[in-house]
């Protein structure tokens, strides 16, 4: 059987004994990086060995590790922290583990998006977890521009030497919408930060982040109806409202209906 096993997120008293217990009984232990993550069986005195199973690695580890599943080998997974799977490898394995009739289960624990939804007040019902944000402007400007249309609550991981940029983005097309800003979740310099994109952008300008960050965007004060629109309507509303430019606009009002872009752009320029 395949054990998916949460791991602390920082605190590593966070971590169940059904948890410990599991990783005691499986022949090996798949993780992102040995070094990392013996730190944790250290501590407590797992003696399971420890396999590295990344982003690199994952497509030629998968047939061996298929085989000793299918031999009876209990196979436990973890991540640097948090749950498996989670912006995270593992996903076209367990996949692999279902087609093939293999047993797959997981032992639940911390996971940074539930703990930053929880910390942040903003509304749980309905959220939507976006990974990691884009790095390419154009593709940033667009998740941001669908998170503000997104009727419930938005969350994405950020890095610490990209938090500036992306707050800066933000603040261009966010406006004052209400943004967290959660860092360090369950250690000792745990920040939750709650404000605009301008504030959060002064913030951390005056004290340089650390620590990987989720962030989380409000949901809008009042549903958005886009079904009574028309495409060219659609577009000048995005351009208006959420500051894209035309073509930013154009690609997502096509999204939004499902039809091509260029279809939206030819209606557009004709209208």
């Amino acid at each position: 059987m395949l054990y998916l096993v949460a791991t602390p997120i920082g605190n590593l008293e966070d971590f169940s004994s059904r948890a410990i217990s599991t990783l005691m009984a499986c022949d090996y232990i798949l993780c992102e990086d040995t070094r990392h993550s013996r730190i944790l069986i250290q501590r407590y005195a797992i003696q399971t060995p420890l396999k590295a199973f990344h982003q690199f690695n994952e497509a030629r580890s998968e047939d061996p590790i298929i085989e000793d599943l299918k031999a009876g080998r209990a196979i436990g997974m973890i991540s640097d922290a948090g749950t498996p799977l989670v912006s995270d490898p593992g996903h076209e394995l367990v996949l692999r583990c279902r087609k093939e009739g293999i047993a797959v289960t997981a032992v639940p624990g911390p996971c940074a998006v539930i703990q930053a939804l929880v910390l942040s007040g903003f509304p749980a019902e309905p959220f939507q977890f976006v990974g990691f944000l884009p790095k390419k402007e154009s593709e940033l400007r667009t998740t941001l521009g669908k998170a503000l249309i997104y009727p419930g609550t938005t969350i994405a991981y950020e890095s610490p030497h990209r938090i500036e940029e992306t707050l800066e983005q933000m603040v261009q097309v966010c406006l004052k919408r209400q943004l967290c800003a959660a860092r360090e979740l369950t250690k000792l310099h745990e920040e939750v930060l709650v404000g605009t994109a301008q504030e959060l952008l002064d913030h951390f300008r005056k004290t340089p982040p650390r620590g990987e960050f989720v962030l989380l965007i409000s949901p809008p004060s009042k549903p958005l109806f886009f079904e009574d629109h028309s495409l060219v309507e659609l577009v000048e509303m995005f351009e208006k409202d959420l500051h894209l430019s035309k073509m930013e606009a154009i690609k997502m009002a096509a999204q939004l209906r499902g039809v091509p872009k260029k279809e939206v752009y030819k209606e557009f320029v004709n209208d």
